[in-house]
């Protein structure tokens, strides 16, 4: 099936407003639907079909999938390139916009798997939103930009390892799979990309989702300044309550936030949950 042709045939117009850049290698889309591990028993979702050439390597290998697209204007396009798949469909719907319930709904209320081929300009916003309540998502195999990627993956005292890194790794393993040159794209993006394989798990136990967010936004806050100083500020600790807190946790008074492992922050939460405000 020749993509571009379609698109010329249909007046597609690029925009990039939507940061549009599909990928028509065969080769390289069957093996991003390999690194997501898909399986003829999951349930797909892919977020940004774009012209719906992930979305039928996918089909090939799942039971289902279902596909968002925010871009109207590919509706022709869509309905051309996914005429053959008919275990695939497509919604011009916002990711961003959907509720929890609404994707579980869409994946029969089933376990499901997230592979797509996503809009650098919201990766971690869309990340955090599958990550931050999980619930039937078994995982996520991504294509984003190369930078974000390495940080997902980071290792503390690193210049990549951030709140984002923390974030991810206390709910999933991450794993890149293989990094992909600019050129793999039509058009091809002003940068390398790579893809990132998530599978989720609860091997941390965070027991206070909204606590452990905090301290972890609180110790990256100012990157220059201490955790203690951090801490401070964030949960209005008197100085001796914080200093008590680090020595609970065997740290360092003057220990930075980005020398912390996944497994520190978890433990610093804890000792932070009675100075988290409980929601009514």
């Amino acid at each position: 099936m020749d993509i571009k042709k379609i698109l010329t045939d249909r007046s597609f117009r690029f925009n990039k407003q939507f940061g549009q850049n599909f990928i028509t290698d065969n080769t390289l889309l069957n093996a991003i639907v390999e690194d997501g591990d898909v399986s003829p028993a999951d349930n797909v979702l892919e977020i940004g079909a774009g012209a719906g050439t992930l979305t039928r390597h996918i089909a090939r290998h799942a039971n289902k999938v279902v596909a968002l697209e925010i871009d109207r204007n590919l509706r022709e396009v869509l309905d051309v390139t996914l005429s053959d798949c008919p275990n695939a469909s497509y919604l011009i719907k916002d990711v961003m916009k959907m509720s929890t319930s609404e994707i579980r709904q869409l994946m029969d209320n089933k376990p499901y798997r997230v592979v797509a081929n996503i809009p650098y300009y919201i990766t971690t916003p869309i990340i955090m939103k599958f990550l931050e309540d999980p619930t039937d998502l078994i995982g996520m195999c991504l294509t984003m930009q190369k930078e974000v990627a390495l940080r997902l993956v980071a290792k503390e005292n690193t210049k990549e390892y951030g709140a984002i890194t923390v974030a991810v790794q206390a709910v999933s393993d991450v794993k890149v799979t293989r990094i992909i040159d600019r050129t793999s794209f039509f058009p091809p993006p002003e940068v390398d990309s790579a893809v990132v394989r998530l599978t989720v798990n609860d091997k941390y136990g965070v027991a206070d989702d909204e606590c452990f967010r905090k301290t972890v936004r609180a110790a990256f806050a100012m990157r220059r300044k201490t955790l203690y100083n951090n801490l401070c500020a964030a949960f209005g600790l008197d100085r001796q309550t914080c200093a008590e807190i680090l020595r609970k946790c065997d740290f360092r008074p003057d220990i930075r936030g980005e020398a912390l492992s996944v497994g520190q922050f978890v433990l610093l939460s804890k000792h932070l949950k009675p100075y988290c405000p409980v929601k009514s």
